[in-house]
């Protein structure tokens, strides 16, 4: 798995965690910001968000076609520049009138354009990093564990904002609306972090730079010429692969949105036992180090690497045994905690679908990109249907807001079934997030490398646009409705995918 990768591939990696790691530490509370702070409805928040969202996953188009021309590594640093602005307008609590929204949405901008430069050009530069000859049998190992990278940073995101925002409230003893400009700062204090490691180990990946100044200027082989025909094949079969992701992350990205109003009103407050253990990092990092020491212990060649491994598991289990003899009566539940799940189960079962797919590989049965991408759809159909299963009784949203203003006690729901869903939305983005991104490093152009990088992202960013739809049906209908229609969505992408299957995989 991590054998084997080229040196600039983990610097990469590792800027890019610190980026994501400050981004989703914002994301985590931004919904609930704007409606602590300015007061506004589900559905002008769920407006912002979604529009937010579709900029900063579009830019990144505009991003690819500069850095196509100018140099990925420049346009990189331009945007994390900008990125960090942004985050400082961000992080001035500037208070809740005309101004201060004035100033958000300044920030919201910087941040979108500066990701725009960063994000999708980052990884153009890891995939031409897989373009050598030595490696490219490595590249969807190497885009999976990137993808990793980017979790690690997001796991640890939500309970950040959490304890960063009471910490600010205790010890400063500012107010709850100006608690949440503490968890903007963050994200600046990250960008920093990621800055210095991107500079600091540039030479590892240098090489990968591109651009038509930049190989004018060197004696790297000119992009490889295809025929119209084939350019046009490969675009063709690119745009259907975006056309599809488009459902996937206009459900995907309720984690921010409906999810997370499901956590504030339908889910219990505090959890008492055993589960209360999963809504400690410290715990959660012991299962995450059991599980790859269990890889160790049965991959590793060597007695000494078996033997730490077992130690290593010895040590974990300790601390989750002692942890639940000191666990509170009862813990609460914070509903951005929520968010920390999904990037935790990715870091946790990365490995775990790569061992699955490399003994497949081995054995010539390895499903291509496009295979995977649907099957990721069906799965992810499947992650609603649990929320579906688990809303059947609840009141809908318009009841349970009404109940709750007028201080009646509701019904609310145990945090197993949005954990539940969670992982399973995650076992859909990992069939189809790495894998996508991978099948558009492969099977782009040579010259437009970058160009159809953005428009992975552009279909990320109508997709997120789209996330909008959850928060217009948040209100008068059940919620299981609100539910279905992703699941729906998402089970009509996956026919799609596999009726135009043939096309596509005469690229892959």
């Amino acid at each position: 798995m991590f054998n084997g990768q080229p040196k600039g591939l983990w610097a990469l990696a590792l800027a890019n965690t610190g980026e994501r790691f400050g981004y989703y530490t914002m994301l985590a509370v931004f919904v609930l910001f704007l409606q602590a702070n300015f007061g506004f409805s589900e559905q002008t928040a769920g407006d912002i968000y979604s529009g937010f969202l579709a900029f900063v996953y579009f830019l990144p188009f505009i991003g690819g076609m500069l850095a196509d021309r100018f140099g990925y590594m420049k346009m990189v640093t331009i945007g994390i520049l900008i990125m960090f602005l942004g985050y400082l307008f961000l992080a001035m609590p500037a208070g809740a009138d005309t101004t201060a929204l004035v100033i958000m949405f300044v920030a919201l901008v910087l941040i979108s354009a500066g990701t725009g430069l960063f994000k999708g050009n980052l990884q153009v530069l890891v995939g031409n990093l897989y373009d050598a000859p030595e490696y490219a049998n490595k590249r969807d190992a190497a885009f999976s564990i990137f993808y990793m990278a980017i979790n690690i940073g997001a796991f640890f995101a939500p309970s950040t904002a959490v304890t960063i925002m009471k910490w600010g409230q205790e010890a400063f003893g500012v107010s709850v609306q100006d608690s949440y400009h503490f968890a903007f700062a963050v994200a600046c204090v990250s960008l920093i972090l990621s800055i210095a490691i991107y500079y600091f180990f540039r030479s590892t990946f240098a090489h990968a730079d591109g651009g038509k100044k930049v190989a004018a200027k060197s004696d790297a082989a000119p992009a490889e010429e295809l025929s119209p025909a084939e350019n046009k094949a490969r675009i063709t079969a690119l745009c259907l692969v975006f056309a599809v992701v488009i459902f996937f992350w206009m459900a995907f990205h309720q984690n921010g949105l409906t999810l997370t109003f499901f956590a504030r009103d339908y889910t219990v407050t505090s959890s008492t036992g055993i589960e209360s253990m999963m809504f400690s990092v410290p715990n959660l990092l012991c299962v995450i180090a059991i599980v790859y020491a269990l890889f160790s212990l049965f991959q590793s060649s060597t007695t000494k690497g078996r033997g730490i491994a077992a130690g290593v598991i010895a040590i974990a289990v300790a601390y989750l045994v002692y942890s639940y003899t000191q666990m509170p009566a009862e813990t609460p539940v914070d509903a951005p905690i929520f968010q920390q799940f999904n990037p935790l189960f990715v870091v946790m079962l990365t490995p775990v679908s790569m061992a699955i797919f490399g003994a497949l590989a081995k054995k010539g049965k390895e499903p291509k990109a496009p295979v995977k991408i649907g099957l990721g759809m069906l799965v992810a159909a499947l992650g609603y249907l649990i929320m579906i299963v688990g809303s059947l009784q609840l009141a809908s949203p318009a009841e349970q807001n009404a109940a709750l203003s007028a201080g009646t006690e509701v019904a609310r729901v145990s945090p197993n079934w949005l954990v539940s869903t969670y992982l399973v939305l995650t076992f859909a983005e990992l069939l189809l997030s790495p894998m996508g991104i991978s099948f558009v490093s492969k099977v782009a152009p040579p010259k437009f490398k970058g160009m159809m990088m953005g428009g992975w992202f552009v279909a990320t960013a109508i997709g997120n646009y789209g996330t909008k739809l959850g928060s217009e049906l948040w209100g008068t209908l059940p919620l299981w409705v609100v539910w279905c229609a992703f699941s729906v969505l998402c089970l009509l992408s996956a026919i799609f995918i596999f009726s135009v299957l043939k096309k596509l995989n005469k690229v892959a």
